[in-house]
């Protein structure tokens, strides 16, 4: 049974993190690259620090997305799934 206590404000936090995420690791990335390309010793090991890092943040930010992506699918492919035994009940008084 899918329990649904999330909101449309969580799902776009949700996003915003793993944008977040992804430029932080498209920096590091980058950050990586250009150390690379000085040819010291120690620059050469946090370059691949750095760039293993990056990946990691990437990787996490694709998850994410994919996650949240198919969540939204599952929801707006049938709204009802978490709704089965609901019934809404209102009482209209008139004054006739």
């Amino acid at each position: 049974m899918l329990f649904r206590y999330c909101t449309n404000a969580i799902s776009q936090a949700t996003k915003a993190v793993a944008k977040g995420i992804l430029l932080a690791g498209i920096a590091l990335i980058g950050l990586g690259v250009l150390i690379l390309a000085l040819p010291e010793l120690f620059a050469a090991l946090v370059a691949a620090l750095l760039i293993v890092v990056g990946l990691g943040c990437v990787v996490t930010a694709g998850r994410i997305f994919f996650q949240n992506r198919k969540m939204e699918k599952q929801v707006s492919n049938d709204p009802d799934t978490y709704r089965e035994n609901v019934q809404i009940h209102i009482e209209e008084h008139y004054d006739e």
